[in-house]
């Protein structure tokens, strides 16, 4: 495992994730049978070979000329940066180092191709985590809008080195379609494109409209930032991103979504539809209180007029019995509820509430903390209406 997954491997674990453990070395009868494998792997690779194959001339763009989404900033040291460059050094290590991952980026496009194909270059050779798939950490994930104007999954390929080029479907019935392509969650990208056939149509996806073309902004941890679901497309801010038919912003550190100043001077910087600030799962009692009146009073203190959605922490789901984790959520929900009062009567307004017992139905996790997709879509039922209600 590289120093920068070591780094969200221990992020993961500080929101008391399980304990990641080193794999056991394989007994002789698996390796003869994992030989066996790939020796019947490469013939058939040679077989297939000798089969004519009709091969389809691609012609490639940008996913950055196309109706890109999710990024903040032009100014940016690599392409795919969540964070401007003028915020390294400003922000704390941790914070700057998984910026660079490209979580809750998409690009929109319409094409009349009846395939298409993607290739995307990644930043971090370690392209899954012990208990979040590769296809979630490192690939692409593909959405379409059909003719009730509905998004629906497509295709995610699996990524399996660095440098990746994947067909995403083929056999497509003629026609133009708008489509979604969500870029990784946990790794970085320094290029993306999309290939369709040549000659064929590919353009930016329609324009929003003006009133939904401001993006909903979250900031937050780990669960924000995607952990762990198992394709890009899956976390809840992606969701809601689909189901509110507007762009999302996903400003999730794994581990490091602890409210610090520095992150509202540059939320301060997006003119947003709302602010959703969810950090509770990487805070305590004692640090929410210190910190979340400051940072609300300099975010009103930039925006004055765009909501602002406080959010206290999921349950763990096996707190029902484990009493120090109760004492956690009741100290940490405890001080975001005093500090939501406090800031009301200082008269700090569009400032609303969401309460986070039942967010994820305290079952829907791989670890006690981080949601399964299924655990993801509760989350998204959980802040549709209160979303709903503030736009």
């Amino acid at each position: 495992m590289g120093s920068t997954r070591k780094r969200r491997a221990l992020f993961f674990c500080a929101e008391e994730a399980l304990p990641l453990r080193s794999t056991q070395e394989l007994r002789p009868s698996s390796r003869l049978k994992i030989t066996y494998g790939v020796s019947m792997s490469y013939l058939l690779a040679f077989l297939a070979l000798l089969s004519p194959v009709e091969s389809v001339e691609l012609s490639w763009t940008d996913a950055r000329a196309l109706s890109f989404e999710g990024q903040g900033w032009s100014e940016v040291k690599s392409p795919f940066d969540r964070l401007p460059a003028k915020a390294e050094g400003v922000v704390r290590g941790a914070v700057w180092n998984l910026s660079r991952d490209s979580a809750g980026m998409c690009t929109r496009f319409v094409t009349d191709s009846t395939e298409f194909a993607c290739r995307w270059t990644l930043i971090d050779s370690n392209l899954a985590m012990p208990h979040m798939p590769a296809t979630g950490v490192s690939s692409v994930d593909l959405y379409v809008r059909d003719k009730d104007d509905e998004w629906r999954w497509l295709a995610c390929p699996r990524p399996t080195q660095v440098e990746m080029t994947a067909t995403l479907i083929t056999g497509l019935p003629e026609g133009t379609r708008e489509y979604m392509l969500y870029l990784p969650l946990y790794n970085g990208v320094s290029s993306c494109e999309i290939g369709v056939i040549k000659g064929s149509k590919i353009e930016p996806g329609p324009a929003r409209s003006k009133k939904r073309s401001l993006p909903v902004v979250f900031y937050g941890t780990s669960i924000t930032h995607g952990g762990c679901a198992s394709r890009p497309g899956m976390p809840h801010p992606a969701i809601l991103g689909r189901r509110l038919d507007r762009p999302i912003m996903n400003l999730g550190f794994s581990g490091n979504g602890t409210m610090d100043i520095e992150l509202a001077d540059l939320l301060g910087e997006l003119d947003a539809a709302v602010y959703v600030i969810d950090c509770l799962p990487n805070m305590n009692g004692a640090r929410v209180a210190e910190r979340v009146v400051p940072f609300i009073k300099r975010l009103r203190t930039l925006r004055p007029k765009t909501p602002i959605l406080l959010v206290e922490d999921r349950s763990f789901s096996n707190s029902f019995l484990q009493p120090s984790k109760q004492r956690h959520h009741a100290a940490s929900r405890a001080a975001l509820r005093a500090g939501y009062d406090a800031l009301r009567k200082e008269g700090i307004r569009r400032l609303s509430y969401l309460e986070g017992a039942e967010l994820l139905g305290n079952k829907d996790t791989v670890d006690g903390s981080h949601p399964t997709d299924l655990g993801f879509m509760r989350q998204a039922d959980q802040f549709q209406p209160a979303l709903e209600k503030i736009l």
